[in-house]
């Protein structure tokens, strides 16, 4: 099989090797477990390698690059008019030779990616909806658009599109699905934390505006006015840093505020293991893995109500929903400090419902996809 993955996320070389952003690699990764061959179309760019770089495991991998492209500005939208049909026919051409076409969606690539599917309705298809499928949420055009074009069981056919949460009135096409970071043989022992002492709080992800890391600065900011013996740590990079940097040096917050850059997984799991909350203040989400790492972990996540993000808090019960107002937040947040009862309780009920989604788990939902 001729496996066909179509995504924006750009791509690097590492020697020999294909890398790129490593959660989406390790995913992929095991979707290409039962594949002869994958063919990959994106962007590739000369960028540093670090540790959120990850490479692709397979023996048998064809790379076709595109140029990148954007419509942020006149400049970009200009530029793009010229690469698009260009780029569009390279897909087309890839999606001739493919058995199985994959699309990874939300994003520029994902959308010429739908429209291109449309001419192949005899192939089996699968795409990757990594963003908020919520219909209520306001998002960007193009990302309207390619929900309305995956969802089209006229437009797209013999295609599962795998979403994050269960929302209703949707078609046959939109599959409900998770996604997974840890094994069943991964399963330990979480040791208990203590709420007395200092409260460590961590924030994961980039340091970019839709993350707004500021703002979980500005809770632990808070609670620190109050008296409370807290510390923040953020893990991640982004165009947000330098402003964080000048935030934290003018507040004189250095003894309590960390920007610690990126870590890999291993690294990640030990920081969750000897966290008590990880702060993820979001505007945008599909079904955030680090929600998800940190409960499996006993670290208790406290979150903004976006996508399938209350429903992986059980609205409350295993986690804190944040409503973006920094009052009403840190006294939330302060409610659960003073409370080691409440505190165990939600961490017990959060390592019990992120426990159910393993890759062991994953693996054997995809390879039904696959082999459908």
């Amino acid at each position: 099989m001729n496996f066909l993955i179509v995504t924006h996320v750009v791509h690097t070389r590492n020697g020999a090797d294909l890398v790129a952003y490593a959660p989406y690699v390790n995913e992929m990764n095991i979707w290409l477990k039962f594949v002869d061959k994958v063919t990959i179309i994106a962007p590739l760019k000369n960028i540093e390698n670090n540790p959120i770089h990850q490479k692709y495991q397979h023996s048998n991998i064809q790379f076709i690059e595109v140029p990148s492209f954007s419509f942020v500005n006149g400049k970009e939208i200009f530029k793009s008019l010229f690469l698009l049909p260009y780029i569009f026919f390279k897909i087309v051409g890839a999606m001739i030779q493919a058995h199985h076409i994959h699309l990874r969606c939300p994003g520029n690539m994902g959308l010429l990616g739908s429209l291109a599917q449309i001419f192949f309705p005899r192939k089996p298809k699968t795409a990757k909806y990594a963003g908020n499928w919520d219909p209520k949420s306001k998002q960007p055009l193009s990302y309207t658009f390619q929900k309305l074009v995956l969802s089209s069981t006229f437009l797209t056919q013999k295609m599962s599109v795998l979403v994050y949460g269960e929302w209703p009135n949707q078609t046959r096409n939109i599959k409900p699905f998770f996604t997974a970071t840890y094994f069943e043989s991964d399963k330990s022992t979480v040791q208990p934390r203590s709420l007395e002492g200092k409260i460590h709080f961590i924030f994961v992800g980039s340091l970019s505006e839709g993350k707004q890391p500021i703002y979980a600065i500005q809770l632990v900011e808070s609670l620190k006015n109050k008296g409370q013996n807290v510390q923040i740590s953020l893990y991640g990079e982004g165009k947000q840093q330098a402003n964080l940097n000048e935030h934290i040096q003018k507040n004189k917050l250095e003894n309590y505020v960390f920007l610690k850059g990126n870590f890999d997984r291993e690294q990640m799991k030990e920081v969750y293991q000897s966290s008590h909350f990880l702060i993820l203040p979001s505007k945008s989400e599909g079904w955030p893995k680090v929600v998800a790492e940190a409960m499996f972990w006993g670290c208790l996540p406290i979150s903004t109500a976006v996508s399938c993000v209350p429903n992986m808090l059980g609205f409350g019960e295993r986690g804190i929903v944040l409503t973006n107002q920094l009052e009403p937040d840190s006294k939330l947040i302060e409610e659960i400090m003073t409370n080691q009862e409440e505190y165990n309780h939600k961490i017990k009920e959060a390592i019990n419902w992120s426990r159910n989604f393993t890759i062991d788990k994953f693996e054997a939902e995809i390879k039904k996809l696959i082999q459908q």
